[in-house]
């Protein structure tokens, strides 16, 4: 197995984390076993997956054919909407299709606000942390207000808020109010998804012409040296080690500067304040 310099970020709670990641949003059930397999022969240790991606099981399988041990790993999943009146079932349910005994992060996916039960949820998100079946916990897709209800209901600050976010939408409010709380940001669609001209960009263009990287590359160091943690997606075993070669270059402050500048407040993804699937 490959080794990769990953660097681990510390969370709020003590805990660490690496600070990039193999996601299996989308993945197809069916694929899902052999990308992860891949992604652990590449060199990666922290696994993003959630129950309503359909392969927490498949992700549990790949886990424990691969060989590396239980305490190297880092594996996040997600509370699915539908569920959040029923955290703690829900969990279980994922513990067992993961064929593990806890997890290292466990999310609330999505706010959904118009249902009125994030803040339920989030309660017995803070009771499994304290049975330690969660290592840590946290949320997704949360927006200021959201944050608010819970951090004030309970005093439990999430560890981290897996959100959105790329050059074309830095949520540079929700970043700032994150960064005050001790919330770690986890950029998901870190690429824009491959839905807009970003790697065509002049700013990234010459940035990857001046470092001898791909416009990929680029854009992820941008996230990484701002201390976010990331997770490009890709099925491909050769695109998830370039993805990881990041961390031995540095962008100036000028092309931060420039990257930081092609905000347009744009998403490609659900609003949380109107995503209502359940």
């Amino acid at each position: 197995m490959t080794q990769l310099n990953i660097p681990n970020i510390t969370l709020h709670d003590g805990n660490e984390i690496p600070q990039l990641g193999i996601g299996v949003f989308k993945v197809d059930p069916g694929e899902a076993e052999r990308v992860v397999i891949d992604a652990l022969e590449a060199g990666y240790r922290h696994i993003d997956t959630a129950a309503i991606y359909r392969n927490e099981a498949e992700v549990g399988a790949a886990i424990a054919r691969s060989g590396v041990a239980r305490e190297d790993l880092f594996v996040t999943t997600k509370l699915w909407n539908s569920e959040q009146t029923r955290a703690e079932g829900a969990f279980e349910e994922s513990l067992g299709r993961l064929g593990l005994d806890r997890v290292d992060l466990y999310l609330v996916h999505w706010p959904q606000p118009m249902f009125g039960e994030a803040l339920a949820a989030w309660r017995s998100l803070a009771k499994i942390a304290e049975s330690g079946r969660a290592t840590s916990i946290g949320v997704s897709n949360f927006e200021i207000e959201h944050l608010e209800e819970i951090i004030d209901a309970t005093g439990v600050v999430p560890t981290v808020n897996q959100i959105e976010l790329h050059p074309l939408h830095q949520r540079k409010e929700l970043v700032a109010y994150c960064a005050e709380k001790g919330i770690k940001i986890e950029a998901w669609g870190p690429l824009a998804q491959g839905k807009s001209d970003l790697f065509k960009r002049d700013v990234i263009a010459a940035a990857a012409a001046a470092h001898g990287k791909t416009p990929a590359q680029i854009i992820l160091r941008w996230h990484a040296q701002a201390g976010r943690i990331v997770f490009p997606k890709t099925v491909r075993a050769e695109r998830m080690v370039e993805n990881a070669q990041l961390f031995d270059f540095q962008l100036t402050a000028e092309e931060v500067a420039a990257i930081d500048a092609l905000d347009e407040q744009r998403n490609f993804g659900s609003n949380p304040r109107e995503m209502d699937i359940r």
